[in-house]
């Protein structure tokens, strides 16, 4: 058994027509897409072999910037017979290789891709610049392998690795402007839809934690204009819908607390290498089994099937009858409703408060600002306080879970550095209270349209 992979070199700079293509350069965008190409490339194992570069300028600053410390200087090689365009001589020197289990190959298109169709019984049409090709073969020797001898393992391009890039080709976010409900409220909820099944890719491979936080928005948006709806006009027809949305959101929060906890770790640790290390150890192992858990859900029949469920409703007449009942005037009349609760319930906060209430209060804002996004240009300036206001609440909610991950750590391993977690744990707590006094002097919120 043999593995391949093919790894096409980012994206190159055209800017100087005096160059000869072999001297031609990465441009900014390839020069962005080295680290997260480099930390796919070390997920899916390709560093375990040695690694081969067309000698061309911009392949080797691609495979400079992708090589991670642990690879060994004489595992890299950089040979001028890979600057090719032509699959059959990458084919030909690949038959004249010795016997390592595995080779990674950083090249040009045609080649890459054309040496691809040609090994690959259901071979991809396309690969982008800074993608990979993992290939494996059902060979002995490397100079058996052939037409249709291998199997397609996986193609990740820097669309699947890497948030930003994925961005680059996204349309901008449909809003509810409040002028036509009718139209802008399915057509809202559709581009929702649209974005979780684009960002599920991203999410099931892991190699970028902001598709996951994007996801969760996505889900979090669609529930919320259906419970908007479902708040202003009374109607529970889409009550199972929502439901469904609330389940799935749910299954996404433990990994997305964990994500946001390592992210903060530096941070936290930065007087205590020791202490850091051991937590970035446990933590990333407790996420990438909650990661698997999820990439397995997404895969499910029953996740598939409520998906399919949920265009189905919001494509219905039904709903798109719903929609068109909905006016300003009955959307400022939940708005102002939701704030009086808001209000009473922040009057009776107290210093002593459980962090339940700030918790209920945190739901309490997103509701209401999801309200007003239903009319945004009457609700423009309260928007902006509420999303600060959100900012503060979450936070808080942050620190709250935080401290709760340090106690299970505590349990799991009591005997790892007491009195260094002791002092996190008190420095976590220091911050949740400057931000619950925060919280405290806000007060409430002002009824009417700035």
């Amino acid at each position: 058994m043999k593995h391949l992979f093919l790894v096409r070199h980012a994206k190159s700079s055209w800017a100087d027509e005096s160059l000869s293509d072999r001297e031609r350069p990465l441009n900014a965008r390839g020069i962005s897409q080295l680290a997260p190409l480099g930390n796919t490339l070390k997920s899916v194992g390709a560093f375990e072999g040695d690694v081969y570069s067309s000698n061309a300028k911009r392949a080797v600053a691609t495979l400079q910037g992708i090589l991670p410390d642990t690879v060994a200087a004489e595992r890299c090689h950089t040979l001028s017979e890979l600057y090719t365009f032509d699959y059959r001589r990458l084919l030909a020197w690949l038959e004249e290789q010795a016997e390592a289990p595995q080779i990674t190959l950083v090249g040009h298109n045609p080649a890459l891709l054309e040496l691809a169709q040609s090994l690959l019984k259901q071979p991809p049409e396309q690969l982008p610049t800074a993608s990979v090709i993992h290939i494996r073969l059902s060979i002995k020797h490397w100079r058996q392998i052939g037409r249709g001898k291998g199997k397609l393992v996986t193609l990740i391009t820097p669309q699947d690795y890497s948030y930003a890039h994925f961005e680059r080709k996204l349309k901008k976010r449909a809003r509810t402007a409040g002028d036509d409900p009718a139209r802008d409220i399915p057509k809202a909820l559709h581009h929702q839809l649209d974005r979780l099944r684009q960002l599920e890719r991203g999410v099931a491979l892991g190699l970028d934690d902001e598709f996951l936080h994007q996801y969760r928005i996505a889900i979090r948006r669609s529930r919320a204009i259906a419970e908007s709806v479902q708040d202003v006009t009374g109607d529970k027809s889409l009550a199972k819908g929502v439901k469904t949305l609330k389940r799935h959101a749910r299954a996404t929060g433990p990994l997305r607390d964990l994500h946001v906890f390592l992210q903060d770790l530096p941070e936290l640790c930065a007087d205590d290498a020791e202490i850091r290390a051991a937590l970035q150890i446990w933590f990333e192992r407790e996420a990438a089994n909650h990661h698997k858990n999820l990439a397995k859900r997404l895969k499910s029949k029953r996740y598939q099937d409520s998906l399919e469920h949920w265009r189905n409703l919001i494509d219905s007449r039904k709903f798109q009858k719903l929609a068109a009942t909905l006016r300003p005037k009955d959307i400022r009349r939940a708005v102002e409703r939701r704030i009086k609760e808001f209000n009473k319930r922040t009057a009776e906060l107290m210093h002593t408060s459980p962090d339940e209430d700030i918790h209920r209060l945190r739901k309490q804002l997103k509701r209401i600002r999801y309200l007003m996004e239903l009319d945004a240009k009457t609700w423009k300036r309260n928007l902006k306080i509420l999303k600060e206001r959100q900012e503060l609440y979450g936070r808080f909610q942050d620190l709250h879970v935080q401290i709760l991950l340090l106690d299970q750590f505590r349990q799991a391993a009591p005997e790892v550095l007491p009195a260094a977690l002791n002092g996190i744990v008190e420095t976590l707590g220091n911050h949740k209270a400057n931000a619950r006094k925060q919280i405290l002097t806000l007060g409430g919120l002002d009824g009417a349209p700035l």
